[in-house]
């Protein structure tokens, strides 16, 4: 895997029969299910790491979740299979106990508490071990981290994909028969140069599908003990007043580490000053749990609003329910089946979760293969 800032004046054209764009975990799942079947590919990732949203700091050996944090066994087959296939194992959210609730005045109360329903699940390690052995089945020569792509050029025997700033020459040049687009819908439409132009109807499409998670930022507190077990809590607040809306237990399956992890309910806009959001919501969190809460052993943020290779202007405004997504414009592919839709946004099933990017993943390596 190449890690390092890529020196581009040395950079020729490579050839490939698929380039994928995107090293999140579609774009990672179409690599293996490449690799299985011992076909010639390249992942071009934009960022310094792989796992796109899929991100889990480490402390003490105990992986957190600042993005996608949930899998679904009843009713999430692919993430269900792929688990298993690579070894990996979950445990059930902790929902026992009551919860707590913070009015828009401010006022705490505890509450019933409540399981959800189909039961939610984490993953042992935090989703990264996804990404950490994904990863391992793909060759490292075939991953090409720090390259942005800039540009897509039809080409009669498929496609020119283009890496760095597009005013910028030289510029390493991939071609390929195909290439999957493995990232969301509206990133691509803001951030690629489609040479022949993308009609306006598709491009509108793409602008209007809107990025899971890209407007959020989530927290995760670490702490030596799980304190609000030991008060009948559950770990589960939501609160109308803020900073943080909805709050979970985010502990290890054996409890030690622990922690409380959720989402920051207050808009982009309004989270510039981290310094202050921090103790702002280490405040919240003590009056919900108790002081112990506001001293955690470590303690992680993460704003997607912020993520160049994430959101876009279009994603500040806040999401305030599921998107129903599908692929844009109902197209799967573009350029005579050349360009590839993948990516958890394009799913017509289980779109935004996890399982949707499995979905699509699987359903453009068929495409290919057909």
């Amino acid at each position: 895997m190449e890690g390092a800032c890529p020196n581009f004046s040395l950079m020729t054209t490579e050839t490939f029969d698929t380039i994928i764009i995107g090293g999140g975990l579609s774009g990672l799942y179409c690599a293996h299910l490449l690799a299985a079947a011992n076909r010639s590919f390249m992942v071009l990732e934009a960022r310094e790491r792989l796992g796109g949203r899929i991100l889990s700091p480490e402390h003490q050996g105990f992986h957190t979740d600042l993005g996608p944090s949930w899998y679904w066994p009843a009713i999430q087959p692919r993430m269900v299979r792929l688990i298993q296939t690579l070894g990996l194992r979950g445990y059930p959210q902790f929902e026992t106990g009551l919860g707590r609730f913070q009015s828009f005045t401010g006022d705490v109360r505890t509450v019933q508490g409540y399981a959800t329903q189909p039961a939610s699940w984490r993953l042992c390690g935090g989703m990264h071990a996804l990404v950490e052995s994904l990863g391992k089945t793909i060759p490292g020569n075939a991953i090409r981290l720090n390259h942005p792509v800039c540009e897509i050029e039809k080409h009669p025997s498929g496609a020119q994909v283009s890496v760095g700033d597009l005013e910028a020459e030289p510029r390493p040049r991939f071609h390929a028969r195909h290439v999957i687009l493995a990232l969301p819908p509206r990133l691509a439409a803001a951030t690629i140069l489609f040479t022949p132009e993308l009609s306006h109807h598709l491009t509108q499409a793409m602008l209007k599908i809107g990025t899971w998670m890209a407007g959020q930022a989530k927290f995760y507190a670490v702490y030596e003990s799980p304190f609000w077990r030991q008060a009948g809590l559950s770990g589960q607040a939501f609160s109308e007043r803020g900073p943080l809306g909805e709050i979970h237990d985010g502990s290890s399956p054996e409890s030690n580490p622990c922690g409380l992890t959720g989402f920051v309910g207050i808009p982009a806009v309004q989270r510039s000053r981290k310094e202050q959001l921090t103790k702002a919501i280490l405040q919240q969190l003590a009056l919900l749990f108790g002081d112990p809460a506001s001293r955690p052993a470590a303690f992680f943020y993460q704003d997607w609003a912020t993520e160049r290779f994430t959101a876009t202007p279009y994603d500040q405004p806040p999401m305030h329910q599921h998107p129903h997504y599908r692929p844009p414009a109902d197209k799967a592919a573009i350029w005579d089946g050349t360009v590839l839709f993948a990516g958890t946004e394009t799913a017509s099933e289980q779109g935004g979760y996890l399982e949707g990017a499995l979905v699509t993943a699987e359903q453009a390596i068929e495409r290919l293969q057909a």
